[in-house]
Parts: structure tokens; C-alpha cells; sequence
């Protein structure tokens, strides 16, 4: 669990909690469930186990991400084994569901190149879950190989904008200005409906010009422009990737923190 809890991987704890007649396992018997199934342990195997892990990752549903500050959640389930299972003992069971990490920072990046390297590997030390989407699958290989980076290859990277979390922050670094302007756009056309916390796009202010033409010749205002970065990043003036990868880890804590921070609210002066 310690693991899980470091690397900010969601993940359910699922305990037996109390057992009435014959059932697979006894009291106290614990599993761990993430988003890909069984991580470790038992409840006793059959249907209550496969019962358990279904409840367990529908909790891990995006749709059910929670924002308490406590980042946790949980619920009972009481199941009869033979009229809920349709197991031909007749015992029952109550089981503890407890969700960690439902709600982590989600960083998607477009593009696997020298600064995509470069910046998910400074990223992989934060309690961040980052995706990666890139059409050379040779690129994909050569990133850092970490629990909390998941690698897409795709064709078609302005298509898996419709996969990407709302609260996902977006990283465009993809091989130039042909191939971010599709993906930029298909994140612009979801606003206001889906507006996500943070879009960054690399490139100069000559770029961030021709961005702007762009937006309009696909009909969009030019004020969308105010929607992302570009230039991307915190103001250092280097062109090295691993000074870039800093300087955009930098934007991203500085963003994600904004949010963090609770609204200031401003109080009447008082009258003597």
C-alpha cells in the first residue's frame, strides 16, 4: 500500500469486515485493486472476489473522482452469496471499500521528443500521473520508464483530445507547428463546455502570432488565445531541452498551485 500511496496511483482497499454462515474468506482478509485489476492480496477468490473488484474500480471511474482535500473515500457492501452471487452457499458478507489517490494531478503530453524526455523526467519524482501520445512508437521507447507514465501511440494525436481527463493540464511538444495546431484546436473547440486548467504549447512569440491567425481562419475568436501558453514556460531564455523541461515544470507547479489555493476573501473595513 506504501508503494501506492508514493507513486499517487489510485487504488482501492477492500476488506472483508464481517462474514455470516459459510463464505470464501474470514473476517479482516484484505486485497488492494487499482484501474488494472487485482495489485495484491485476497478476499477468497469466486465470485466475491470478482464481485468486489468490479465494485472496487468503478470507484476509480473518472466520472467519480472526488476533490476532498482528504483525497479519499469510502463505502460498505453487504452481499447474501447465494440470492447476490448466485453462489449455492448460504452464507453473507460485508465488505469495506476504501478509495486513495482518486484524484490525482494529470499531466497529458503530446509529443515523445528531447523535451518531452527531458520534462517527464523531472515530472516522474512529483505525485503526478502523466501520459504520454506520440505516432513514433521508436520516441515512445525511448522515454523514462516509470509506474506513473502511461505511453500512447497513436496516428491520430488530435483525436485523443476526446480521451483526456477535464482536469488533465496539456502539454503540447509535439515535432512543430503542423502537428500542434490540429491538437490545439480540437482543445479549443471543447471550451467553455470543457475548459482544462492549463494548455501549454512550445514555441516563440512568432508562433504564438500565427496561433492566433489560426484560431481565426477555424472561426474561433482570437481571444481563445488567452486560453493557453505560448510561449510556454517560465522566463529563462535557453533553447536547451533540459532547461526548457525546467522551465515548463516550473509553469505547471506555478498553475497547479493557483488552483490549490483557497480564494482570498477580502473583508469590509470595520467602523469606529
Amino acid at each position: 500500500m506504501n508503494d501506492l500511496l508514493l507513486e499517487n496511483t489510485p487504488f482501492v482497499s477492500v476488506t472483508v469486515v464481517d462474514a455470516i454462515g459459510s463464505v470464501p474468506n474470514e473476517i479482516g482478509a484484505k486485497m488492494l485493486v487499482t484501474d488494472e485489476g487485482l495489485y495484491f492480496g485476497t478476499i477468497g477468490g469466486g465470485k466475491v472476489e470478482t464481485k468486489a473488484i468490479a465494485e472496487a474500480q468503478k470507484m476509480l471511474k473518472p466520472e467519480n473522482d472526488l476533490k476532498h482535500d482528504n483525497n479519499s473515500r469510502s463505502a460498505f457492501a453487504s452481499w447474501a452469496l447465494d440470492k447476490d452471487l448466485g453462489m449455492t452457499c448460504g452464507g453473507s458478507v460485508k465488505v469495506f471499500f476504501e478509495a486513495h489517490n482518486t484524484n490525482p494531478w494529470r499531466i497529458t503530453i503530446f509529443g515523445a521528443g528531447h523535451c518531452a524526455n527531458a520534462l517527464i523526467n523531472i515530472l516522474k519524482n512529483l505525485d503526478c500521473r502523466i501520459t504520454c501520445i506520440d505516432p513514433r512508437k521508436e520516441w515512445l521507447d525511448k522515454l523514462p520508464q516509470s509506474s506513473k507514465l502511461a505511453k500512447v501511440l497513436s496516428s491520430d494525436m488530435p483525436s485523443k483530445v476526446d480521451t483526456i481527463h477535464d482536469d488533465s493540464f496539456v502539454v503540447l511538444l509535439t515535432m512543430g507547428h503542423a502537428t500542434d495546431k490540429p491538437i490545439l484546436l480540437n482543445l479549443l473547440r471543447r471550451y467553455p463546455g470543457k475548459k482544462f486548467p492549463y494548455i501549454g504549447v512550445i514555441g516563440s512569440k512568432a508562433k504564438a502570432a500565427i496561433l492566433v491567425k489560426d484560431l481565426v481562419a477555424a472561426n474561433m475568436p482570437a481571444s481563445h488565445a488567452n486560453l493557453y501558453h505560448c510561449p510556454m514556460g517560465l522566463p529563462i531564455g535557453s533553447n536547451h531541452p533540459q532547461e526548457i523541461a525546467i522551465s515548463i515544470a516550473g509553469q505547471l507547479l506555478q498553475e497547479r498551485d493557483k488552483l490549490r489555493k483557497p480564494p482570498t476573501v477580502e473583508l469590509a473595513d470595520s467602523v469606529s
